[in-house]
């Protein structure tokens, strides 16, 4: 069956999609493909977590063919889990199949999720990733993750391990890192990996904006409840961040390098947002990392108030630089070059079409090992702005620092940190905390 156009543009077919991928020939070629329907065609869709990305992220995935179909859900909050559904349902209402007893909301329930699914999307905040990516692999379920895919060593350790056995049994696993579907970024990728910009010198990265609120404690909620509700402000749930969000700038700099740094150098810290329901994490970070040439990456990312908001990445060589920003993207010098964003070029849409066509062609499709690789980088930069002392990549990565708990039995479980009297968690200090070391 043939996919539906994406949401963002009815007009777009996806005949426009096929010619506009030939056009840009380094795209096509970085996708991988993959997966297989059931024996009755469907190809089932299972969601674990529910919140906004997840739902997004489900509707989108039907999107790429009328035969996905939403079959089961899991969130640890019902409601959520619910809601999801009737949204899904109002904008693919024939293609969500969800009754009220494959809703689930327990804490072990995602294995029932995965066990009734072709295709699993992974969305849940990121420190259950590993755990959860881990269980689809040995299912034999392919994958759609969403970044971060980690926030610790032991869980980037965990997931290349799992990602090798998925390539083992043949499955597809993709990541929501979607600028690697863009087009234009593609384009200009590839551009700059032909020499476009002579040799690479510098490279910059932005993603300096707003943040969602922290949460307030409900009533006689326990502590591990609080924690997941307001996950984002959790290093062991979210990876603070520089790892949560600036991990698509990072992504972009490791694809244009083809490489993941060796060393990272930085500094961060609570300048403004240190209430204790901003739990743990820091309000800026700034990173300068080292790839193996030679090359630096300046990587900053900030959620302050009135400051300077960018969300971009910037190239400078020896004959021109690149800058990838918003709806303009631009290389100067000799082989200058201007082009904006073709509409309809969601990213978060196009990711999901290779995707499924690889899985309905049996074709390779492997993206975790980028993944792991984007987010070791932000962890990389965290242990070094932690800590206030500069960080290799091989030490951390033999480090297996930990953060997560293997698992959970329910709400009632012991998290791995509490607040102390007044309410406030314990916050990573330079100079003071270790880069590898669990900081509470």
């Amino acid at each position: 069956m043939q996919p539906v156009p994406p949401p963002t543009d009815p007009g777009w077919s996806r005949r426009h999609f096929v010619r506009l991928g030939a056009a840009t020939a380094a795209w096509h070629a970085a996708i991988p493909r993959a997966v297989h329907a059931a024996p009755d065609q469907r190809i089932r869709l299972g969601l674990i977590g529910c919140g906004g990305r997840g739902t997004g992220a489900a509707v989108q995935a039907m999107a790429a063919g009328d035969e996905v179909r939403l079959t089961a859900v899991c969130d640890v909050e019902r409601a959520t889990a619910e809601q999801a559904v009737a949204l899904a349902a109002k904008q693919k209402p024939m293609q969500v199949e969800v009754p009220a007893d494959r809703i689930f909301s327990g804490f072990e329930d995602y294995k029932t999720v995965i066990a009734e699914s072709d295709v699993v999307i992974l969305a849940t905040s990121p420190g259950f990733r590993p755990l959860h990516f881990e269980e689809a692999v040995r299912q034999g379920k392919h994958v759609f993750m969403e970044k971060p895919v980690a926030t610790d060593v032991a869980g980037i350790q965990r997931v290349l391990a799992a990602a090798k056995v998925a390539k083992e049994k043949n499955l597809k696993v993709a990541v929501g890192l979607q600028r690697r579907h863009e087009p234009t970024y593609s384009d200009f990728v590839k551009r700059i990996q032909d020499g476009a910009l002579g040799e690479v010198k510098y490279l910059r990265a932005f993603w300096n904006g707003s943040s969602r609120p922290g949460k307030e404690r409900s009533e006689d909620e326990s502590e591990l409840r609080y924690q997941i509700r307001n996950w984002y402000y959790f290093t062991w749930l979210s990876g603070d961040h520089i790892v949560e969000q600036h991990v698509h700038n990072l992504d972009v700099a490791n694809w244009i390098m083809g490489a993941h740094p060796v060393r990272a150098q930085g500094m961060g810290g609570r300048e403004v947002r240190n209430l204790p329901i901003n739990g743990q994490i820091y309000d800026h970070h700034f990173v300068e990392y080292e790839y193996a040439n030679g090359v630096r990456l300046w990587s900053q990312c900030r959620q302050i108030p009135g400051c300077w908001r960018s969300v971009s990445e910037h190239v400078t060589g020896t004959a021109g630089e690149a800058h990838l920003e918003a709806r303009r993207f631009e290389i100067t010098g000799p082989n200058a070059h201007t082009k904006g964003l073709r509409t309809g070029e969601n990213g978060h849409q196009l990711e999901h079409f290779p995707f499924f066509e690889a899985i309905r062609q049996d074709l390779p499709y492997a993206e975790a090992e980028h993944g792991a690789e984007a987010t070791m980088t932000g962890i990389l930069g965290r242990m070094s702005n932690y800590s206030g002392q500069p960080v290799t990549w091989d030490e951390a990565m033999a480090s297996g620092q930990k953060l997560v708990p293997d698992s959970f039995a329910d709400f009632q479980s012991e998290p791995p940190l509490r607040p102390d009297g007044d309410g406030r968690y314990p916050v990573a200090v330079p100079g003071v905390s270790k880069p590898y070391e669990v900081w509470y």
